[in-house]
């Protein structure tokens, strides 16, 4: 089950979207499993569903994501057996009104999360209402992934963008480092007026892997608030 988490408000909203999201998933389907608080309540909640005869298979987007699944008895395949994921469910930093537009990244899985968002014919963005907002940059910074070597030159240009780039640290004060061995800057760049194009822009730095704007990615958003859970869709 997921572990308490002190002083998170949210806490009872994400279990709540998570239930909601895991009820999505079908006997059969190749699901893809993200990472992050939300994420691990959706996970919990699957688990819940595995030990009650519900049999699929998942695609997890991080190693923290992939462990919790094992613990709970979900089988975990590869894209080299399963290529199409059927249903991706995975968690937010803000959520765009209208347009279902994210910043993802938070969790520090962002390269991963959007290579299984790509591979799948849905997504479902999870998250509790204080994600939503009229402009993506309103709250959160972008999470850039970049190649440890030279990421001070990917940073400068970055900054040369109009970002304030903060590099990642983890709980220990040393340089965060993703499970594939990248680095995460912290980019804030204020609302955006057009996040497709920010995303085309920080994309074609040279030292770039990815960036946390997911664009046209999401088709659905369970948002948890004080009324229950509400769904969101495109348009």
């Amino acid at each position: 089950m997921t572990e308490p988490v002190e002083n998170d408000p949210a806490a009872d909203l994400k279990r709540q979207v998570g239930v909601a999201a895991a009820a999505l998933v079908e006997d059969g389907m190749v699901v893809g499993l993200g990472t992050g608080s939300t994420a691990n309540y959706v996970i919990d909640s699957l688990g819940e569903r595995w030990a009650t005869g519900l049999r699929f298979v998942a695609i997890p987007s991080s190693e923290r994501s992939a462990a919790r699944a094992k613990a709970l008895g979900i089988e975990i395949v590869g894209f080299g057996s399963h290529p199409v994921i059927d249903l991706n469910i995975d968690g937010a930093d803000e959520i765009q009104r209208g347009t279902l537009n994210l910043i993802k990244g938070l969790g520090g899985a962002l390269l991963r999360e959007k290579i299984v968002a790509a591979a799948s014919n849905r997504m479902v963005v999870v998250a509790d209402e204080s994600k939503l907002v009229q402009r993506l940059g309103e709250h959160a910074a972008v999470p850039v992934e970049v190649s440890p070597f030279g990421w001070e030159s990917t940073a400068r240009q970055l900054g040369e963008m109009g970002a304030r780039v903060a590099p990642r640290h983890d709980r220990m004060g040393r340089l965060f480092v993703t499970d594939g061995g990248n680095m995460i800057l912290d980019c804030a760049l204020g609302q955006l007026e057009d996040p497709a194009a920010t995303e085309v822009a920080i994309r074609a730095i040279v030292g770039v892997f990815e960036c946390g704007l997911f664009i046209g990615r999401a088709s659905l958003a369970l948002v948890a608030g004080k009324t229950g859970v509400e769904r969101y869709e495109v348009g």
